[in-house]
């Protein structure tokens, strides 16, 4: 399996407050299935080789939602261009554990996306 293009949808999130009731409804609705992977849910559609997204338990900080995320080359400099073009950075550009960049942004409409580079091969 080759790994995304920049610039590509390459996942998608679902924030909610209760992961439990999520599961109840998107498993019988789509057919996934899920793994826990610590703070993190992945899902995995039927006949897929894979997760391609996730759910994640919301804070205070964000309200349910279910977003697209985009694999892009540079996180900041992304996210810099979205504000530029009337975007606004929700939450900013930041490392998590596994090396990976993460940001979420709405765009001039006030719907969230967010953006994500992969952690650097060393």
């Amino acid at each position: 399996m080759s790994a995304p293009a920049n610039n590509t949808v390459a996942w998608f999130e679902i924030g909610a407050p209760d992961v439990g009731a999520a599961q109840a409804f998107y498993g019988p609705l789509f057919g996934w299935s899920y793994a826990p992977d610590g703070a993190y849910t992945l899902i995995t559609a039927p006949g897929a080789t894979g997760p391609s997204g996730g759910i994640f338990r919301t804070g205070g900080n964000l309200p349910p939602y279910a977003v697209f995320v985009v694999q892009v080359a540079d996180v900041a400099a992304t996210a810099a261009r979205a504000e530029d073009l009337g975007g606004k950075v929700v939450i900013a550009p930041a490392e998590l554990p596994d090396g990976m960049v993460v940001a979420y942004l709405t765009d001039p409409n006030g719907s969230m996306f967010a953006l994500f580079s992969p952690r650097t091969q060393s």
